[in-house]
C-alpha cells in the first residue's frame, strides 16, 4: 500500500511537471509568433466585378450566356429588339437627303443669280457709258443754244435722251442691286441648309448609337453572375442585368483593427488562408489601406457625439494583393472568408 501511494504521489508532479513545460513551450512559441505576426479572420475575397447596364430599353431577343459561365470581353451576350431603332435611322437618313437636296438647289439658285449679278453689272457699265455721252451732249447743247446755233427741238432731243440714259441707268443699277441682294439671300439659305444637314448628320450618328446599343456586349472578361434578365423582358435603360466578376482581379480585403496597424507596412508579406481550402496556403503582400474605417464607410455611420459614448476599436480595411497557383485562383470566388497573417519582421 505504500509502494503504491509513493507511485501515485510521483506521477501527479510528473504529470503537473509535464502541462507545465508544455505549457511554457507553447506560450514561448505563441508569444514569438505574434511578436513577428499580425493576424484577423475578419478577412475575405474581393474582386472586380463589373455591372452590366441597359443603355436602352427594349424587349429581350435573345440570351447568348448562362449564368456562372465564362465570357470574353466585347462578346455579344444580350440582344434587343432593334426595329425601333432601326425605324428611327431611316427617319433620320431621310431627313439628311431631304436636306442635301435643299442645299443642291441652294447651290444652283446662287449659279444662276451670280450669272444674273455679272449681267446685270454689265448692264449697269453700258447704262453708265450711254448716260455719259447723253450728259455731254445735253451740256454741248445746252452751250449751243444760249448763242443760237441750235433750235429748241434739238436741245429738247437731248434733254430727253439724257433724261432716259439716267433712267435707263437708275433702272440698272435697281437690278444690279437687287442681284447682290438674290446671291446674298440664297447664301444665307445655303448656310441654314448646311447647317440642317450637319444637325442631320448628328442625328444620323447618334441613332446608330442608339441602334449599336441594342447589342450589349461584355464589357470584361470573367464569368458572368447575377443573371436578372429573361427572353422577352422589358428592360429600361439604366437597368442592371447581371455581373461580371473580371479575370485576375482577385485579391484579399482584411479588417485589421486600428490597434495593430502600426506594426504593418505596405509590401509587408501576408500568408492567406482559405477557409476553403485550409491546406493551400497563399502568399500576398499589403498593398494599400483605406482611408476610412469599415463603419465610417457604412450606410449609416456611428456619430460619437450623440447619446452616452462608448469606445469601440474601429476596423481599416487593407487591399492585399495575392498570388495562388493557377488551379487555385479558378476556385476562389469573392466573398470566401480567410485568415489574413501579416508578417511585421
Amino acid at each position: 500500500m505504500t509502494t503504491e501511494k509513493k507511485k501515485k504521489n510521483i506521477v501527479v508532479p510528473i504529470i503537473l511537471g509535464v502541462l507545465l513545460v508544455i505549457g511554457i513551450v507553447f506560450g514561448i512559441v505563441e508569444w514569438n509568433y505574434y511578436s513577428k505576426h499580425v493576424d484577423t479572420d475578419d478577412a475575405q475575397i474581393d474582386g472586380d466585378i463589373s455591372p452590366v447596364v441597359a443603355r436602352v430599353g427594349g424587349y429581350v431577343k435573345d440570351i447568348s450566356f448562362e449564368e456562372n459561365t465564362h465570357v470574353t470581353e466585347g462578346q455579344v451576350l444580350v440582344k434587343l429588339d432593334d426595329n425601333d431603332y432601326k425605324v428611327k435611322l431611316e427617319q433620320a437618313q431621310s431627313g439628311q437627303k431631304g436636306a442635301t437636296a435643299g442645299v443642291g438647289v441652294a447651290q444652283s439658285q446662287i449659279a444662276a443669280t451670280t450669272a444674273n449679278t455679272s449681267t446685270a453689272k454689265a448692264n449697269v457699265a453700258a447704262a453708265k457709258v450711254k448716260l455719259n455721252l447723253a450728259q455731254k451732249d445735253y451740256d454741248r447743247y445746252a452751250n449751243l443754244i444760249k448763242d443760237g446755233s441750235i433750235t429748241q427741238q434739238a436741245f429738247d432731243q437731248a434733254k430727253a435722251a439724257k433724261e432716259s440714259a439716267q433712267a435707263a441707268y437708275q433702272a440698272a443699277v435697281d437690278q444690279y442691286n437687287a442681284a447682290v441682294k438674290q446671291v446674298g439671300t440664297t447664301q444665307s439659305q445655303l448656310a441654314v441648309s448646311s447647317n440642317v444637314i450637319s444637325q442631320r448628320q448628328s442625328d444620323i450618328d447618334f441613332a446608330k448609337l442608339q441602334l449599336s446599343y441594342t447589342d450589349i456586349k461584355a464589357p470584361a472578361t470573367g464569368i458572368v453572375s447575377k443573371k436578372n434578365v429573361q427572353k422577352g423582358q422589358l428592360v429600361q435603360a439604366g437597368q442592371s442585368l447581371f455581373s461580371i466578376v473580371n479575370d485576375g482581379s482577385i485579391y484579399v480585403t482584411a479588417n485589421f483593427k486600428e490597434t495593430q496597424l502600426e506594426k504593418i507596412k505596405e509590401g509587408s508579406k501576408v500568408e492567406i488562408e482559405v477557409d476553403a481550402y485550409p491546406d493551400q496556403k497563399i502568399e500576398g503582400e499589403v498593398y494599400n489601406f483605406s482611408p476610412i474605417t469599415g463603419a465610417k464607410g457604412s450606410l449609416l455611420p456611428p456619430d460619437n457625439a450623440t447619446g452616452n459614448f462608448v469606445k469601440v476599436v474601429q476596423r481599416v480595411p487593407v487591399k492585399i494583393k495575392i498570388h495562388p497557383s493557377k488551379e487555385l485562383l479558378t476556385k476562389l470566388r469573392p466573398g470566401m472568408s480567410v485568415k489574413a497573417s501579416v508578417s511585421t519582421k
